[in-house]
C-alpha cells in the first residue's frame, strides 16, 4: 500500500474512494463541500439526510455516485466537536474510511480531513498511522489467507502535500507496531526466546544497532538469581536480550526501556486453573514484544539520544528443577526475595533487567510489563496504568501517550502499602495481599531501582484486544511502542 500526501484538490481528485470529515452538527455543505455536492448532482446531502448523518465521532456513511463520474464512492467520516479535536480523532477517523474502502472494495482513497492544530506535519502522520494500522491483517498461520478481496493499494491524503517525511515516519513507527503485533499473536511454540533472541539480532543486523545476549552462565555471573529462578524449569535456555542504538554525535540523554519477557506463563508450581486464562499466557512477553518494536522503529527514526533496550527472556514452567513456593532467591543487587507465588514471575525477571540497566548509567528507565490482573481490574482493558515516584518523567510519558493515542493513568505509589510485602526470613516477598495488587507489584519493583528516574507501566489489559477496537483489529494492538518512541523522540 502507498500512502501519498497530495495538494490535489477535493474537486479534481479522481479515484475509487473520496472520503470526507464533518465535524458534529456541522453537516451543511459550504465552500469546496458544496461545489464538490454539486458536481456531484446533490449526491452528498442526499447522503447526510437518508443516513441522518451528524458527524459525530467514528460514524460513517457511504453511497455509489452515478456511472461515469471520476469517484465510484463517496465516504463520510465523522470528527465530533471541533473543539474536542486530537490528533487520534484523525487516527482513528483514518482507520474506519480505510476499513470502509477495503469493504467497498475500493483500490484506491482519497482522504480529505482537516489539520490538527495547524500541524499538516503530525496530521499526515496520524492518518497514516490509523490507515496501516487499521488495515493489517496477521495471515502467517492459515493454510489459505482469510483475506482475498480488494485491497487498497494507494491512499492519498488531499491537502497534505510535501509531507512525504511525516509519511515515513509513520511508516517507520507502524512497522515496529506491527512487529509487536506479530510477537505477541505467535503462539508459544512459534515465539520462545531463542526466536526472541534472533529477532533482536536480526534488528541489530538490519539497522546498526549494537547487541549482547546474555548466556544463562552469564547471567548466573552477574548474580541474576532472580530471572535465573523464574528460568529453571524450562527446557528452552534463557536469553538477557540487551540492544543499543546510539547516534552519532553525543547523545542528548540516554535512556533504557525494559520489557517483560514471558514467552509462555503456565503460573509455575503456582499453576493457573480453569478460567485463569492459560490458554493466553503466550500475551506474557507483550513488554518485551513492545520492547523490541520500539527498537525498530527508533532504530530508523536516528534520533540523537542513546537507548537501551533491554528483556530478560524465559518461560516460566513446571518441572522437576523449578522453584518452589516458600524459595528464596537472591537478585543481583544482592536483595533476597521469598516467592510466595510462582506465578508472580515477571517482576523477579524485570528485577535483575532494571538492576542491569541503572548499571549502564542511564538518565531514566521504562519497563512495561503485563505484570497484574489487578491492573486491569482497576482500569480496563483500555488503558495501561503508569507508576512512577517521578513527576517530571510521569509529565514525559503522559505527554507522549497523549500524542500517540495510547491511553495511560498515573496510579498512587503509596509506600505503606510496601508492608504487605515484608519477609520474616528475606528482604520482601514476591506478592502482597489482593488488595492494591499493582501497586504493591510496583512497589517491588521500586527496590531495584537506586538513584535513576524509572516509570514502570502495566500493559495487562491493553496488549490483547478481543474485538476490533479503533486502529487495533481484534487480537495483539502492539501497545506501547508509540508511546515509547514518542518518549524517545521528545
Amino acid at each position: 500500500m502507498d500512502i501519498r500526501p497530495s495538494n490535489t484538490p477535493v474537486l479534481e481528485w479522481a479515484g475509487d474512494g473520496l472520503a470526507i470529515g464533518l465535524f458534529e452538527d456541522a453537516v451543511d455543505l459550504t465552500g469546496d463541500l458544496a461545489a464538490l455536492d454539486e458536481k456531484f448532482a446533490g449526491v452528498l446531502k442526499e447522503l447526510i439526510a437518508e443516513e441522518e448523518f451528524k458527524g459525530k465521532t467514528g460514524s460513517t456513511a457511504v453511497t455509489r455516485v452515478g456511472s461515469g463520474s471520476p469517484v465510484r464512492k463517496l465516504i463520510l467520516v465523522g470528527l465530533g466537536k471541533p473543539e474536542a479535536l486530537k490528533l487520534d480523532t484523525l487516527r482513528r477517523a483514518a482507520a474506519a474510511v480505510a476499513r470502509l474502502a477495503k469493504k467497498q472494495k475500493c483500490k484506491t482513497l482519497g482522504i480529505s480531513l482537516p489539520a490538527w492544530n495547524n500541524d499538516p506535519a503530525q496530521t499526515a502522520q496520524a492518518i497514516a498511522e490509523g490507515i496501516q494500522l487499521a488495515l493489517y491483517q496477521d495471515n502467517r498461520f492459515k493454510s489459505e489467507p482469510e483475506d482475498k478481496g480488494v485491497q487498497v493499494e494507494t491512499v492519498d491524503l488531499l491537502g497534505l502535500g510535501g509531507q512525504e517525511a511525516a509519511i515515513t515516519r509513520a511508516n517507520q513507527i507502524a512497522s515496529g507496531v506491527i512487529l509487536a503485533r506479530q510477537l505477541v499473536a505467535a503462539p508459544a511454540n512459534e515465539v520462545t526466546p531463542i526466536t526472541m533472541a534472533e529477532t533482536a539480532m536480526a534488528i541489530a543486523s538490519e539497522y546498526g544497532l549494537q547487541v549482547e545476549i546474555l548466556e544463562q552462565e552469564e547471567c548466573e555471573k552477574l548474580g541474576m538469581g532472580a530471572f535465573l529462578g523464574v528460568a529453571k524449569a524450562s527446557d528452552l535456555p534463557p536469553k538477557f536480550i540487551h540492544l543499543t542504538y546510539k547516534p552519532e554525535g553525543t547523545p542528548k540523554r540516554k535512556l533504557a526501556i525494559i520489557g517483560k519477557g514471558l514467552t509462555f506463563d503456565s503460573g509455575g508450581l503456582n499453576i493457573k486453573g480453569a478460567g485463569s486464562g492459560i490458554e493466553t499466557m503466550k500475551i506474557d512477553m507483550g513488554g518485551g514484544a513492545a520492547t523490541l518494536g520500539a527498537a525498530k522503529a527508533i532504530a530508523q527514526l536516528k534520533p540523537d539520544v542513546e537507548v537501551h533496550f533491554i528483556s530478560a527472556v524465559t518461560e516460566n514452567m513446571i518441572s522437576g528443577h523449578a522453584m518452589h513456593p516458600g524459595d528464596i532467591l537472591k537478585a543481583s543487587n544482592g536483595k533476597t526475595i521469598e516467592v510466595n507465588n510462582t506465578d508472580a514471575e515477571g517482576r523477579l525477571t524485570l528485577a535483575d533487567a532494571l538492576v542491569f540497566a541503572e548499571k549502564l548509567g542511564v538518565d531514566a528507565i521504562v519497563d512495561l510489563a503485563t505484570l497484574t490482573g489487578a491492573c486491569v481490574i482497576a482500569l480496563g482493558d483500555d488503558i495501561a496504568g503508569l507508576f512512577t515516584p517521578d513527576d517530571a518523567l510521569a509529565k514525559e510519558l503522559e505527554t507522549a501517550a497523549e500524542t500517540s493515542g495510547e491511553k495511560i493513568w498515573r496510579m498512587p505509589m503509596e509506600e505503606k502499602y510496601f508492608e504487605g510485602l515484608k519477609s520474616s526470613i528475606a528482604d520482601m516477598k514476591n506478592t502482597g495481599p489482593r488488595a492494591g495488587g499493582s501497586i504493591t507489584a510496583a512497589l517491588f519493583l521500586k527496590q531495584f531501582v537506586k538513584d535513576t528516574a524509572w516509570a514502570h507501566l502495566d500493559i495487562a489489559g491493553t496488549v490483547w484486544a478481543d474485538k476490533e477496537n479503533g486502529y487495533n483489529g481484534s487480537g495483539a494492538t502492539g501497545f506501547g511502542v508509540r508511546t515509547l518512541v514518542n518518549w524517545v523522540l521528545s
